[in-house]
């Protein structure tokens, strides 16, 4: 591929840099006199390290202004070409309803939220993440779903490890049915291996031995389109104590026996064709769903229905020690996030189309299949007889590579299924999806020879979905998948749940090692361009030549930034990027005769899905000291890693550290690490304080992953999509993740390490938003975002010292991008917790710092780049007005139970009482100093019981008497 090209403009390169950036020079120049530096450059020198600052400046050239950019990125999107892709295996066509692109996809509202830990400001997604937990339970018939799962293929692979830690068979093999997607085998088999468990792979109905396995994984209806009864199949093998995994599809489950009914234990599935483009392989929500029993060791994110403070229902995640934070290695599973924005995407078209809509959707995909069948079988091919939903499997000989290319002459896509796969013969697969109408099919039929028109064979099409696995069950009988049926309801609808959230729209939201910057409306227009989003990803390389040059120019971009050779694309979350990571650091050992290296050195400060990842990578957690300033313990190190030496696969190193300092030793943590032969794998997730000043595959890392939902500027969605690539060292870099598609249509990657995410470039339809900031940033601009975002932070550090301790500091007194302060003293003085600052800030219109992270019982506070002089002041001006309120408890005049800390939040409720008999007035309540009458934000319900929600667990759409009162 060639450089990234570069486009000439009048616009000043600085005008973006400008936009995104929020305090102006002017702002800069008081900042760095408020925290005491010379200038922004002698800050920058107390703050990082000289000895890996990297002087060279990045090679990206100067920034494109906004205009520029798009430009730029519609010249991209012209390389690819859009066909009507039937290839199925996972990925189908859909319509996305418009209301719901504008006002959920398009609408930063919902796409720039996070993740709702904070669960009072949080109460708008969180009902549209119920809704989508009851429309998985309703379609599957299980009991319990969760808030959703990276893609089908992994999901996959979660449901193999919950089923071996669930079974009560001892057994340590599990079998997947030939059908599945090949790329759900591959994923499997990349998950499976380092866990030491043997995949076998056959014909359930001929090749299963069910004592031999903890359990079964069936697509249903398979990827060839084969709609089987599996109830014989579910008998066998809880007889012998296993678990039995069913692969569905959403859609075919309103015509088709859910999988509960017929003795399911396991459900997971996509939900990419319930109105979210394929956008050339993700995002996509993928779903799981459980029996009962499961569910309290279901893997992901749970919503639960919990109570607040007046005794009304409230939404809240449930099950929170299932954490990563709390179990660490033993966690069974390192998935932290969700696909919230895409999961509230596919919930909002079943409500908007309701279980009437969605059937007729189904039964008009599954009416047009079975006119095609006719169609191929009236021409002569042998199209099988077995029931099918949406896909059919075309014996066609040596006539295969003739019909795909007639067929990609009339811009339509099949799949080739090679002889074997399949059946004797080599095969051609067809599916069929909401948006193909007549005209499609009678095309297909002409690549196959035929000229018939599709009204001719419709008397010919009978039914082919069996009658003994008909749905008779009801399913989305909740009111909300009932009431929204116009688009004037439906808006309404979707605006009332919005205004119930707080997101960075309205406020900024201070998160430690979160990120939460700016996420330009420039960045974000082309995910929703045709050319990006309607690209099936196993289409025919040269139909995506836009998103070539996009991978490669971006991955060369980020290899710049950072440091590294090379970059995988492909993991879908930093914590899949954390063990794409490590199972390269594996394979490099093992292929240097080295496989016993086992041993992973973490930092007693680490992240939680550090330990989780190298846990599910098949290696030993031994966890390294931190000394009283937050600093790994170097002497710790050093023992550690001569004790393991000979064992010794890597250290994982978060830089700056979780504690929001700069490690004055890096270089030797990594000089340690590789003198007793381990690597390095460095934490991305602070990336946002190096980029344009230090380089980590310069100062001594080998692999580390990006978040690039953090620093380069993908939203959060309300706690997801994310995207995890990694960047590695030359040696490391064949044994970057691997995929069947990238191997010329194989079904085993020649890659040693086969793939983490079900696409090969993972969620690629939102790269162009980092793509886009680059371009739109230049060099200078990247620096200048770092520059700031470390400014900000001492900025607020020097601020808000006076009123709380701030927790770590370096020796010249500075923080990185992010600082930790500590209110722990005043539970001793006031009995004030985290808890109640973190609630009383809500009444101020802030979502709070990190929360008891990575030190229990303190705020951890990241201001990022984005946020003006003007925010930044809001919130510290509204830190210390809640630290007079603290003082007011210290001198006794009221108790904290009398304060309005510990009733925080208020809301319209108690505005609106009767009487009002608190030690404070309602004004104190809620308008405190400094905020807006007019634009008050109000949490729509009060403090959460989260004791009383894990105890008395719901986790679908409570009936609607539940709300009585």
């Amino acid at each position: 591929m060639n450089a990234p090209i570069r486009m000439q403009t009048d616009t000043p390169a600085t005008e973006f840099v400008h936009r995104h950036v929020g305090p102006g020079p002017r702002d800069i120049d008081v900042m760095v006199e408020a925290v005491g530096a010379k200038s922004l450059d002698a800050l920058i020198a107390d703050v990082v390290p000289a000895a890996i600052r990297d002087q060279r400046p990045t090679a990206l050239g100067p920034a494109l202004s906004e205009t520029a950019a798009l430009a730029r990125m519609r010249e991209i999107a012209t390389k690819n070409q859009i066909f009507v892709s039937l290839i199925g295996q996972g990925y189908h066509g859909t319509v996305l309803p418009p209301v719901i692109l504008r006002n959920v996809l398009e609408n930063p509202a919902w796409y720039t939220a996070y993740t709702p830990y904070q669960p009072e400001i949080s109460q708008g997604r969180l009902e549209a993440l119920m809704n989508f937990q009851t429309m998985v339970t309703d379609l599957t018939g299980l009991d319990v779903a969760n808030a959703s799962l990276l893609d089908e293929a992994t999901a996959a692979a979660e449901a193999m490890t919950l089923a071996k830690r669930s079974a009560g068979s001892k057994a340590s093999a599990f079998f997947v049915d030939h059908g599945v997607h090949p790329q759900t085998l591959a994923v499997l088999k990349t998950r499976a291996e380092p866990l030491g468990l043997t995949l076998v792979v056959g014909d359930p109905e001929r090749d299963l031995d069910p004592a031999a396995v903890f359990g079964v994984l069936v697509q249903y209806p398979d990827t060839f389109g084969r709609v089987r009864d599996w109830r014989g199949l579910t008998e066998r093998v809880h007889a012998a104590k296993g678990l039995v995994v069913f692969a569905a599809d959403p859609l075919a489950l309103t015509l088709l026996v859910p999988p509960g009914e017929l003795g399911a234990d396991i459900a997971i599935g996509s939900t990419q064709r319930f109105g979210v483009p394929m956008g050339f392989g993700g995002p996509h929500a993928a779903y799981m769903a459980v029996r009962d029993s499961l569910k309290r060791t279901m893997p992901g994110r749970l919503v639960g229905l919990s109570v607040d403070s007046r005794g009304a229902p409230a939404y809240r995640l449930a099950l929170q020690t299932r954490e990563q934070h709390i179990r660490r290695e033993k966690a069974t599973s390192n998935i932290c996030t969700a696909q919230v924005l895409l999961a509230v995407i596919a919930s909002m078209y079943a409500v908007y189309h309701g279980p009437e809509g969605l059937t007729e959707i189904a039964r008009r995909v599954h009416r047009r299949a079975a006119v095609l069948a006719a169609g191929l079988r009236a021409l002569g091919f042998a199209v099988p007889t077995t029931p099918f939903f949406d896909t059919i499997a075309v014996p066609v000989g040596d006539r295969q590579a003739e019909i795909l290319e007639k067929a990609r002459t009339a811009r339509i896509n099949l799949r080739a299924i090679a002889a074997g796969q399949h059946g004797p013969q080599a095969a051609i697969g067809i599916s069929l999806d909401e948006s193909t109408d007549e005209s499609v099919v009678e095309a297909v039929w002409r690549a196959f020879g035929g000229h018939m028109h599709y009204d001719e064979m419709v008397g010919e099409a009978d039914a082919r979905l069996p009658a003994g696995l008909l749905r008779s069950s009801a399913f989305l009988t909740h009111p909300v998948f009932h009431r929204h049926r116009c688009e004037t309801d439906m808006l309404r609808y979707l605006r009332k749940l919005s205004d119930r959230d707080l997101a960075l729209d309205r406020a900024m939201i201070p998160l430690g090692s979160c990120t939460m910057k700016l996420n330009a409306t420039a960045e974000m227009i082309p995910i929703t361009w045709p050319e990006f989003s309607d690209i099936h990803p196993f289409a025919p390389a040269e139909q995506a030549q836009g998103y070539r040059f996009l991978f490669d120019a971006l991955s060369r971009m980020l290899a710049e930034i950072t440091g590294y050779d090379a970059v995988s694309l492909q993991p879908n979350s930093g914590a899949q990027g954390e063990y794409a990571g490590l199972l390269a650091i594996r394979a490099y050992h093992a292929s240097r005769g080295e496989p016993h290296r086992t041993v992973c050195l973490i930092p007693s400060s680490a992240h939680g899905t550090n330990p989780a990842s190298a846990a599910m990578a098949g290696m030993q957690v031994v966890v390294v000291a931190c000394d009283r300033d937050g600093n790994v313990d170097l002497a710790d190190l050093e023992a550690k890693a001569t004790q393991h030496g000979q064992k010794l696969a890597c250290a994982m190193i978060t830089y700056p550290s979780t504690h929001g300092v700069f490690e004055e030793h890096i270089r030797e943590m990594c000089e340690i690490v590789h003198a007793h032969g381990g690597q390095v794998y460095l934490d991305g997730a602070n990336l946002n304080a190096q980029v344009g000043l230090a380089r980590p595959g310069r100062y001594g890392a080998d692999v580390s992953h990006i978040n690039l939902h953090k620093t380069f500027c993908i939203p959060h969605g309300g706690g997801g999509p994310g995207m995890g690539p990694i960047g590695v060292k030359a040696h490391l870099a064949p044994f970057l993740p691997g995929h069947p598609a990238l191997d010329d249509g194989g079904l085993a990657p020649t890659a040693p390490v086969g793939p983490v995410s079900a696409a090969p470039f993972g969620s690629a339809s939102i790269l162009p938003i980092s793509y886009a900031y680059v371009l739109m940033m230049g060099d200078q601009g990247l620096k200048r975002a770092t520059e700031v975002a470390i400014l900000s932070a001492n900025y607020i550090a020097r601020r808000l010292s006076p009123h709380y301790p701030v927790l770590y500091k370096n020796h010249n007194g500075r923080v990185a991008h992010e600082c930790i302060v500590d209110p722990r003293p005043l539970k001793e003085t006031a009995g004030v917790t985290v808890d109640d600052i973190a609630k009383r800030l809500i009444d101020y219109g802030f979502h709070a710092p990190t929360v008891s992270f990575p030190v229990a019982g303190t705020l951890m506070i990241e201001p990022t780049e984005s946020e003006s002089k003007h925010e930044l002041d809001r919130f510290i001006d509204a830190m210390v007005a809640i630290r007079k309120e603290i003082a007011a408890v210290e001198a006794g005049r009221l108790t904290i139970e009398q304060s309005p800390l510990r009733h925080a939040p208020h809301t319209v409720h108690d505005l609106a009482d009767d009487t009002w008999d608190r030690a404070y007035t309602r004004t104190e309540a809620v308008f405190p100093d400094g905020v807006s009458r007019t634009d008050k934000y109000f949490a729509p319900v009060g403090r959460v019981d989260n004791v009383w929600g894990d105890r008395n667990l719901v986790c679908s759409c409570p009936p609607i008497e539940a709300y009585a009162g």
